[in-house]
């Protein structure tokens, strides 16, 4: 899928605080470390679970670097929400300091 400049975009640190951030990757990475307030619903699961995803606020959608969220992005845009991709994915979100946990007891880290 060729995408050019059409998968809008922001970075990490520009994700607003309460926004909905839509993690798509897969459970091993979720667990190894994701954003606090991320929803978790992996790409090979969207199309069961899309009515999960609200329609009435702007959904910021990330991955490990950028790749499948932007797929997803230009999907979702598609069908009528109204999502940016998170340029750079976790591993911005990472070096932009931005809070992450995961399921253990270790620190957090980006799979």
């Amino acid at each position: 899928m060729i995408f050019g400049d059409e998968v809008p975009a922001v970075v990490a640190a520009d994700v607003p605080q309460g926004g909905y951030l839509l993690d798509v990757r897969e459970q091993d990475e979720w667990e190894a470390g994701h954003a606090p307030e991320a929803v978790h619903i992996p790409m090979g699961q969207l199309g069961d679970r899309a009515g999960e995803i609200p329609r009435d606020r702007e959904i910021f959608v990330i991955c490990r670097s950028g790749a499948r969220s932007a797929q997803v992005t230009v999907a979702l845009n598609q069908a009528g929400w109204l999502a940016k991709n998170v340029d750079g994915g976790m591993k911005g979100w990472a070096e932009a300091g931005r809070p992450m946990e995961n399921g253990g007891d270790g620190e957090p880290y980006v799979a």
